[in-house]
């Protein structure tokens, strides 16, 4: 295609394009983030009504009124405040931020979270060093879709301890066509990573649970290494379960340390096991070159 050899021949332009726009989706991501659990909720509720209207004894009826509609297109994103609708203008990432809105409502004045521009930022800033990783190829292109992806699932899994479906299983199932070809693993490797993903987690799981009595992780947690193993194939679990657990204590101990934080309150493992992965993917072989030729 002509803009794959124009990228080609001016790696500079790629690398802008891909940060404008990855800072567009991050503005997007934003929006995932919020509002797909939200639908999740939405729908369990709807099944739990109709589960229970089909029991002979339950009283229980659907409510008179249907609810909106509430999905990743409607309703427009509003001000929790005062309900002021966010404007085209108001939406571009970044700037409408810091120079138009200032950090403000533009309506009602109240502070805007600053965590929207930070994943706005971040977004692009991992995209970028994705593309200019892996250069104009197939490999940066399906990087950057799950760089996306592991935004939205850290973000997600950090604010209400899920990890839905709705990105893990896709993601799961493009990794493995991704096998077919070639892209980061073969076929083989990719289908034997996608179980041993999800096994070694779940053997964790069911042993601390049968010690413990307690559930240390939830099933997203196995899902999620299951679509690291079927991108990067079973070679890559053992390296990724270790970066999390480095990576889950050193947050884990700062936050006890610096924010006092009760050790006995659950923490996510899906950012850690988020951000284990994405180092897998940039620096996997070269990790592994090191240890083997340091340790052996």
């Amino acid at each position: 295609m002509v803009i794959i050899e124009y990228f080609q021949q001016f790696p500079t332009s790629y690398l802008v394009f891909v940060t404008l726009f990855s800072l567009l989706v991050g503005s997007f991501l934003n929006v995932v983030i919020y509002r797909l659990p939200v639908m999740m909720e939405r729908d369990w509720k709807k099944q739990c009504i109709e589960l229970l209207s089909e029991d002979k004894g339950c009283q229980c009826t659907p409510p008179d009124k249907p609810e909106k509609p509430f999905n990743l297109n409607v309703p427009r994103s509003t001000c929790p405040s005062c309900g002021h609708k966010i404007t085209a203008l108001e939406n571009i990432p970044l700037v409408s931020y810091f120079f138009l809105l200032k950090g403000k409502c533009s309506g009602c004045k109240t502070p805007i979270s600053l965590r929207y521009p930070i994943i706005e930022f971040t977004t692009a800033l991992l995209s970028l060093l994705v593309a200019w990783k892996f250069g104009v190829s197939w490999v940066a292109l399906f990087g950057i879709l799950l760089t996306w992806a592991l935004i939205s699932l850290t973000m997600i899994d950090f604010d209400t301890m899920l990890l839905p479906d709705d990105i893990t299983l896709p993601f799961l199932w493009i990794g493995l066509l991704l096998g077919v070809f070639g892209i980061f693993t073969d076929l083989q490797s990719s289908v034997i990573g996608a179980m041993v993903g999800y096994m070694s987690l779940w053997s964790v799981y069911q042993v601390f649970k049968l010690v413990t009595g307690k559930e240390g992780m939830g099933y997203g947690d196995f899902k999620l290494l299951a679509v690291f193993g079927a991108w990067f194939g079973y070679q890559y679990i053992l390296l990724i379960i270790v970066l999390s657990s480095f990576v889950g204590a050193a947050v884990g101990i700062t936050l006890i340390l610096t924010l006092g934080r009760d050790k006995n309150i659950p923490i996510p493992f899906g950012p850690y096991l988020a951000a284990a992965g994405w180092i897998s993917m940039m620096f996997g072989n070269e990790l592994m070159d090191f240890y083997f030729k340091t340790m052996l």
